[in-house]
C-alpha cells in the first residue's frame, strides 16, 4: 500500500491498468478526451506489479485494475469515474487536481 501512496503523491492523475485490460483502455482514452495529463503504470509490464496489485486490493479497488486516483486520492474503478462523468463532475476535479487547464 506505501508503494501504491508513492506512486501517485506527485501525479494530478494516475491509472494503474493491465495492457490487455479493455476496460483500462476504455479509461485511459475518456482521461485523454478531456486532455488530462496521466500517469499510466501496466502492472503487467512493470517488476513490482504483483505488489502493487495486492495494495490496490488492500485498499479495496475491486477488481484491481482499473485503478484510478485524481488529486492524490483513489476515485476507484471505471464504475466510479463513469458516475462522476454522468453526474457532470468528472471534468471539474480534474481541473481541481491539475491534471487538465482549461
Amino acid at each position: 500500500m506505501e508503494v501504491v501512496k508513492n506512486l501517485v503523491s506527485e501525479m494530478p492523475l494516475v491509472i494503474f491498468s493491465k495492457s490487455s485490460c479493455c476496460v483500462s483502455h476504455s479509461m485511459k482514452q475518456l482521461m485523454r478526451s478531456y486532455g488530462a495529463n496521466l500517469t499510466v503504470y501496466e502492472l503487467d509490464e512493470i517488476p513490482n506489479g504483483k505488489e502493487i496489485e495486492k495494495g490496490l486490493l488492500s485498499m479495496g479497488n475491486k477488481p484491481s485494475v482499473p485503478a484510478i486516483f485524481i488529486g492524490h486520492k483513489l476515485v476507484g474503478g471505471s464504475k466510479e469515474v463513469l458516475s462522476l462523468q454522468i453526474q457532470g463532475k468528472l471534468a471539474s476535479q480534474l481541473l481541481e487536481a491539475g491534471a487538465i487547464w482549461v
